[in-house]
């Protein structure tokens, strides 16, 4: 919804075309240079080639998105009010609605663009509050939002960063606080150690804890028999990182065997302490997906239920379709360790790619294993991670269930 322009206090930033979206996203190329630059993340009215005002938000010269739109309201300021209002909005969806505190201590509180507040992420580790700058925007505002985060969660702690390419690409530079001692989190009874800081996302990966209790489900409904009696269950889980599929697998799954594989040392040795506190008996293998999966086709090994999580493949749309067939790659490897009848959980990341592209690579993979790929059904984050359905980028996690025969 478009107004006629009234001047304010606020720099002016005018588009080059007629504003017909609503997504908050107007990349440097649709801006007009203005005459006096605004400053690096600071609040700017924009409006259209028509004169129209078409929103208020963050600018930035230096970045591909030059404006990040946050109210599309006349009437209201980016201020305290406004961080209070979204913020308070966003924790009250995750702890009124979803309540995920009765299955769990550490969630996301704030998803970006799903909660209005574009390049923003807060995520919940118990009394550690985790907060990723996108945008330069945001970070200029940190004080505001940890201010409002310590009025409407007394008694945490907080660890904020942006990561390094966001940083380069934002013109930003941040120097985030010492980096917390590692500690207990607790999910569906099981209880999982985060180290916020580390290169893995803010410390662990809350947007599976759905995918993670569905997957133990199947392996415990494997473990039952024709006749009832049971029946053993082997799980293999590739790019296992901190352990989660892996622990859920074994210890509310029941699986007979588990085995894991990340390439990371680091990690690893997390995933072995996660698994220890569980009382889970895991193997942890450090090794490159490709060379072991290889070998094992040659060996004849195959699993009951086999896990691919791989991290983010690319983050630039130039180098989508070399992304797309590693995806293939990998899963046309890791049909092949599945036995006939099992079931093939395989996930993308990777926001740039859609669900259709994604299905598409399992597809080429099932074709190019001789093996058919019955697709049972298709998750993604957990509810704690909605997404607007003008913004289709906030739905970036496809979680794929199939039957592999």
């Amino acid at each position: 919804m478009t107004s006629t322009f009234t001047p304010s206090d606020l720099p002016v930033v005018t588009l080059k075309t007629e504003r017909k979206s609503s997504h908050p996203w107007i990349f440097q190329k649709m801006v007009e240079k203005p005459e006096t630059k605004p400053k690096n993340g600071c609040v700017v009215d924009i409006i259209d080639r028509t004169g129209a005002w078409v929103g208020r938000g963050l600018y930035n010269g230096h970045s591909r998105i030059a404006l990040r739109v946050l109210t599309t309201n006349p009437d209201e300021g980016i201020n305290r009010k406004f961080f209070d209002k979204m913020l308070r909005q966003a924790i009250s969806l995750r702890r009124d609605v979803l309540k995920i505190d009765k299955v769990s201590d550490s969630y996301r509180l704030v998803h970006s663009e799903g909660d209005g507040l574009s390049g923003l992420v807060i995520d919940k580790f118990g009394e550690m509050v985790v907060v990723e700058f996108f945008s330069s925007g945001m970070y200029r505002f940190r004080e505001t939002i940890l201010s409002l985060l310590g009025e409407i969660l007394p008694g945490s702690r907080f660890y904020w960063f942006a990561e390094e390419h966001v940083q380069k690409q934002e013109s930003m530079d941040i120097r985030p606080p010492a980096l917390p001692e590692p500690f207990l989190i607790e999910e569906h009874g099981l209880k999982f150690k985060v180290g916020p800081g580390s290169k893995h996302k803010t410390g662990f990966f809350v947007d599976q804890r759905e995918n993670r209790m569905l997957l133990a489900q199947m392996c415990k409904d494997l473990s039952v028999g024709p006749d009832g009696g049971k029946r053993e269950v082997s799980v293999l889980d590739i790019c296992c990182n901190s352990g989660g599929f892996a622990v859920y697998a074994k210890a509310l799954g029941g699986a007979s065997e588990v085995l894991a594989l990340d390439l990371d040392e680091t990690v690893l040795e997390l995933a072995e302490e996660n698994a220890r506190i569980n009382k889970a008996k895991v193997k942890f293998i450090q090794v490159d997906l490709f060379h072991w999966l290889r070998e094992a086709i040659e060996r004849g090994l195959k699993y009951d239920v086999v896990i691919l999580d791989p991290s983010k493949q690319t983050r630039t749309k130039e180098e989508l379709e070399k992304a797309m067939r590693k995806y293939t790659d990998m899963n046309r490897l890791a049909m092949q360790v599945v036995k006939p009848g099992g079931i093939l959980l395989t996930c993308s990341c990777t926001g740039l790619a859609s669900e259709s592209e994604f299905l598409n690579s399992i597809r080429i993979a099932a074709w190019q294993s001789q093996r058919t790929a019955q697709i049972l059904k298709i998750t993604g984050a957990g509810p704690d991670h909605p997404w607007a359905s003008h913004v289709a980028e906030g739905r970036y996690l496809k979680a794929v269930w199939a039957r592999i025969l």
